[in-house]
């Protein structure tokens, strides 16, 4: 039987460590497999969590460790120099104002300092692999996979890179695909994996699967909905319910969403999960209002908490559709020039599967798009939509890592086919 997984973390290097013990010694021939990620936005943190998370239940002969990339190049934080806030923060901080107007601009300038620091960040990331090989880089992070595949290239070249991406498509150039590097990639789209090819990168190094990597509780039995559930939270049980997040920063537009559906005279109630966007929180709490609503922060309850509502209101953040997907819930996105570019794909994707709608502006468009979702002939038009996507990639991409890491994912592994394109 396996033991407990033992975690700590090493104050040097930023690292979460988990390691599975089998009996009174670890087994031999166990691999490490190290996961890449940051916390700017929450989705590349929530990915590795779920690999990590489904590679204990499965009890996988691995030993995991979690690498925060930015932490690990702190030295180099450009904007911690200049402002003493580090890079991770002021991006989220960024979020959590809506300040994302003009972010294409922003992302240029990005990969400039990017490249400026290139040579300093493999200098790095040898640094740390020389003190810890593992068997496998699997990175959750755009923009540095360059720097990834150089500084394995240079200290343990016969290690596979192997990039998940955690958005539906690759936003080009050098951001989640670069040219002329062997190493595999993991999409979720259809459309991500014609990119990889596109860039050059053979089919048997490019795998698809049936959506995008989600934390396995989303995957879990959740009990039915009862009216009592509902009414636990100061809700009305007789109206429909829009669950409403903007990812794990939250966002100032929340509050305008509820005060156009407050104002609105629909007969709708909200859900809402604020992130760690404590100022938000408390804002919301203490909004006068008509409409019953339910305020939360940060929670790892959000699947229970899509099981309650009717349909989904948020930014077209990959990780918060895909959750709300899982759900069955239909969606209702906002997509303009204050989107993140790598995110504008997103909303198409939405409306072409037609499990919901993408609005130009909340201020005009909330309160016809939601009206839409009251209504639940249109509703269960757009939930039927949502029935007909699966998506067991948290399953499958352990079963791909596995053989990548025994030498047989290059010659014996085809695509997954899917039908999430």
């Amino acid at each position: 039987m396996s033991k407990p997984w033992d975690m700590y973390r090493q104050s040097h290097t930023a690292v979460l460590t988990a390691t599975i013990q089998i009996g009174h010694s670890t087994l031999r021939g166990m691999k490490t497999v190290e996961l890449i990620y940051c916390d700017a936005g929450g989705g590349h943190r929530s990915a590795a969590n779920a690999l990590h998370e489904i590679a204990r239940r499965e009890r996988r002969p691995w030993s995991v460790r979690q690498t925060n990339l930015l932490q690990l190049f702190a030295a180099l934080d450009v904007w911690r120099k200049l402002t003493g806030v580090s890079g991770e923060e002021g991006y989220n901080s960024m979020l959590r104002r809506g300040w994302t107007f003009g972010s294409s601009f922003m992302l240029r300038m990005l990969h400039s300092v990017v490249r400026r620091y290139h040579r300093e960040q493999v200098a790095v990331l040898e640094r740390h692999w020389r003190e810890n090989r593992p068997d496998v880089v699997v990175s959750f992070i755009p923009h540095f996979n360059r720097a990834l595949y150089e500084a394995i290239q240079r200290v343990m070249p016969g290690v596979p890179l192997v990039t998940i991406l955690t958005d539906l498509a690759d936003y080009p150039p050098h951001f989640w695909i670069e040219k002329h590097q062997t190493q595999y990639f993991i999409c979720g789209t259809s459309l991500a994996r014609e990119q990889a090819l596109a860039r050059g990168h053979p089919t048997e190094r490019v795998f698809q699967t049936s959506g995008m990597i989600l934390h396995p509780r989303f995957h879990d039995p959740v009990a039915e909905r009862h009216l009592d559930d509902i009414a636990a939270l100061g809700l009305d049980p007789a109206r429909p319910t829009a669950l409403v997040m903007f990812g794990g920063a939250g966002s100032a537009a929340m509050r305008t969403i509820v005060q156009l559906l407050d104002a609105s005279g629909l007969r709708v109630q909200v859900i809402a999960v604020c992130g760690k966007n404590e100022r938000l929180e408390a804002s919301l709490r203490a909004l006068p209002r008509r409409m019953p609503m339910y305020v939360t922060g940060f929670t790892p309850d959000v699947a229970r908490l899509m099981k309650l509502a009717d349909f989904f209101i948020g930014k077209p953040g990959p990780g918060s559709i895909s959750e709300a997907v899982a759900m069955g819930l239909p969606v209702i996105v906002e997509c303009n020039s204050w989107t993140m570019p790598q995110e504008r794909y997103n909303a198409e994707w939405v409306e072409e599967r037609g499990i919901g709608i993408a609005i130009r502006s909340i201020r005009r468009d909330i309160v016809k798009a939601v009206a839409a979702m009251v209504d639940p002939v249109q509703r269960g038009r757009f939930a039927a939509r949502v029935r007909e996507i699966p998506n067991r990639a948290v399953f499958e991409i352990p079963e791909l890592l596995e053989q990548i890491m025994s030498g047989h994912g290059a010659a014996n592994a085809a695509p997954i086919a899917t039908v999430a394109g």
